[in-house]
């Protein structure tokens, strides 16, 4: 009796902790968060995305995948039913995209907002509100295929251009052309380096000259320096030509005013003096024309005019 006592009780044991860790684990695998449904419209594949698979608004996790469907209105378009917390932002503006968790090819939907309407968006059981699906990464990679494959087809016809005989010829050309130049400035290096030894001993000398330059510059620009002392001189010679230019103005001034004032009134008196005598000269020679006898025997005595004596009316002349 007292083993199936034993065996009952510990029967009954093991079927109370089974139950327990069964409540336990329902309890804490129930889902109390209040959320709200949203339609997402895709129109490209969805490779990856399973029920319950995980939904996250730019990183954070708001929520998790209710139902995909095929859309029976539009051929072609699917309808992911998700189910999003109350206090996700979802606004206007809010679009959803398909990401992958690493390498292992699960997808889950990301949430992402363009900020152009920042108004919040209702939706309800009755009244599900949709949300645009943009093309995911690996979508564009496949939308642009084709213009990669072409673009690495013109690359690869490229390269073959540039592996061709002509240009690996002129690779070798240009390769020989720079081996030349290169072996031209080795010999160029190997001329110059004589010049190159003597060069210390060029910037001394410069440094000496430099010294030098400026051990003159600041004597002359001493104030007791030759410079300086030279430039007092001509200034100088400068002020004592000026005082004589002064003098001589003076000078001239006196010499003008004493010509002014004696010399000219002289000779106006002189010409005056000269063109008498030129006059006396000239009534001489004419009397000598008119009258050649008068240089023996005088001058004639000059006729009597009207009322002197001896005077004497001219004759008339006769008409004709």
């Amino acid at each position: 009796m007292e083993n199936k006592s034993h065996a009952f009780w510990a029967g009954l044991f093991t079927i109370v902790l089974l139950a327990a860790i069964a409540t336990a684990a329902f309890l804490f695998n129930v889902d109390r968060a209040v959320r709200v449904p949203y339609d997402l419209i895709a129109r490209t594949n969805v490779t990856g995305l399973f029920s319950d698979a995980a939904v996250r608004y730019r990183g954070l996790d708001v929520g998790k995948v209710q139902s995909i469907k095929f859309d029976r209105d539009h051929p072609g378009q699917i309808v992911i039913r998700i189910l999003v917390d109350t206090h996700a932002p979802i606004t206007h503006s809010t679009y959803g995209s398909l990401g992958f968790q690493g390498v292992t090819g699960i997808a889950f939907i990301q949430l992402d907002d363009t900020g152009h309407d920042p108004s919040p968006l209702p939706s309800s059981a009755k009244q599900v509100a949709q949300l645009p699906m943009r093309p995911g990464l690996l979508d564009q990679l496949q939308q642009r295929g084709d213009v990669l494959l072409k673009k690495l087809e013109r690359v690869t016809d490229d390269v073959d251009n540039l592996l061709s005989k002509d240009m690996v010829d002129q690779l070798h050309g240009t390769a020989a052309s720079i081996q030349k130049a290169a072996d031209g400035v080795a010999t160029l290096t190997q001329q110059m380096a004589p010049a190159a030894g003597k060069l210390p001993a060029t910037i001394d000398k410069l440094d000496s000259t430099l010294a030098s330059t400026n051990q003159l510059i600041t004597s002359l620009n001493r104030p007791d320096g030759p410079f300086e002392s030279n430039l007092n001189k001509v200034g100088t010679a400068a002020q004592q030509a000026g005082d004589a230019l002064t003098a001589m103005n003076g000078s001239l001034q006196e010499l003008s005013a004493r010509v002014g004032y004696d010399t000219l009134p002289r000779v106006n008196s002189l010409a005056e003096d000269v063109r008498s005598a030129a006059r006396s000269v000239d009534r001489a020679a004419d009397t000598f024309s008119t009258s050649p006898r008068s240089v023996l025997f005088g001058a004639p005595a000059a006729a009597p005019g009207p009322g002197e004596a001896g005077f004497t009316w001219p004759a008339p002349h006769a008409a004709k």
